[in-house]
């Protein structure tokens, strides 16, 4: 493969020396982008898009090849694990994910079977391996899960939900079949993952998007303790003192889990993504002293503005981080589908720009 010819990503999430602070988007791959829709409406569906390693690597390269992005995120979505394992995932139009066969009890979760990464999810390595020899090292590659127990909630509750009661009466009634499920399917995500790294993924990020509904202390029961175990199931490499030498950086995302940071700050994790209703600053204090890198954290909506609000939001985040290293910035969840494209080329150019006077 091909040396990187920019590494700022990997070096942030690190807390290495960068000259800018560099910067990809949650869904960057995806629906505000023509091109996307375009080839959405040719492909017949969302899955066959995820499913064909052609198209994947297409839909990932699109908004790399239109914006001065730092890294690539592979075009897949969360829950293919979940559909590897037999529940029949589908995508209704206006309505989301679906399930044909939800979890509802112990036989179930007895009888769910493991996916093999390189058989049953070999489409989404085979997208990796095409994506990363495609990208010829100009930006590096990013993979991903969902953590257990989003995926888990997707399970449970048959698709999307607004209050998960499904799933919270099993952790309240029958805790020992959730954890059983949780922990089943920690072992299929670090499985994934480490095929990811595998094939060509150069760093690899959880999505634990539906962590934050959790209380206190069922996030750690439920959710953070089997994000740690993956973790700690990877194979990473050692991490270097400097440069990237080949190393693999993890970094966890719970949406709303900022009044949990001291708690993620322990599980092992490079870098931590953080949504908009954290303040960078106050993150930075609870991380001080740990080699632990902040992804984040403008929030979405932001990229409705005029151009200069967008530029005063930007400096708001950049100043909130301060100076140093260890920051990626990000949108503090997925794109909006309907922004204005020319919105996110404003971003991207502001960030960079703005942002060198804090690397000096």
């Amino acid at each position: 493969m091909p040396a990187l010819k920019n590494d700022r990503y990997l070096r942030a999430l690190l807390c290495q020396p960068v000259d800018y602070t560099p910067i990809w988007m949650m869904r960057q791959a995806g629906r505000y982008l023509p091109e996307y829709r375009e080839l959405r409406a040719k492909a017949g569906s969302f899955m066959n898009l995820c499913q064909n390693p052609e198209l994947a690597c297409e839909v990932t390269l699109q908004p790399i090849e239109r914006f001065d992005l730092d890294a690539a995120i592979i075009f897949s979505d969360i829950l293919t694990i979940p559909d590897a394992m037999g529940l029949g995932l589908h995508f209704e139009t206006g309505e989301g994910p679906k399930f044909e066969r939800p979890i509802t009890q112990l036989d179930q979760i007895k009888n769910l079977p493991v996916p093999d990464p390189e058989q049953e999810l070999r489409y989404v390595m085979d997208a990796l391996r095409t994506t990363r020899k495609a990208l010829n090292g100009k930006v590096p590659l990013i993979g991903f899960s969902g953590s257990p127990w989003t995926l888990a909630t997707y399970m449970i509750e048959g698709g999307s939900s607004k209050s998960f009661t499904k799933i919270k009466q099993m952790m309240y009634a029958e805790p020992e079949a959730l954890h059983l499920l949780l922990s089943k399917l920690a072992q299929s995500v670090a499985l994934y993952l480490n095929a990811q790294i595998k094939a060509g993924a150069q760093s690899v990020m959880i999505f634990d998007t539906w962590g934050g509904m959790l209380s206190h202390q069922s996030y750690q029961d439920f959710s953070l303790r089997y994000m740690q175990e993956i973790i700690a199931n990877l194979d990473r490499g050692i991490r270097p003192e400097s440069g990237t030498q080949g190393y693999v950086p993890v970094t966890v995302f719970t949406k709303g889990g900022g009044i949990w940071l001291d708690k993620i700050t322990g599980i092992g994790s490079d870098a931590i993504g953080i949504d908009w209703t954290m303040n960078l600053s106050d993150a930075r204090t609870i991380t001080n002293g740990k080699p632990i890198a902040l992804q984040g954290n403008l929030d979405p909506s932001v990229l409705y503005a005029p151009k200069n609000i967008i530029d005063q939001q930007v400096e708001q985040v950049l100043t909130e981080y301060g100076a140093g290293n260890g920051h990626v910035f990000n949108l503090g969840h997925g794109i909006h589908q309907d922004i204005p494209v020319e919105h996110v080329e404003q971003l991207i150019a502001s960030v960079h720009s703005r942002s060198k006077r804090f690397h000096q």
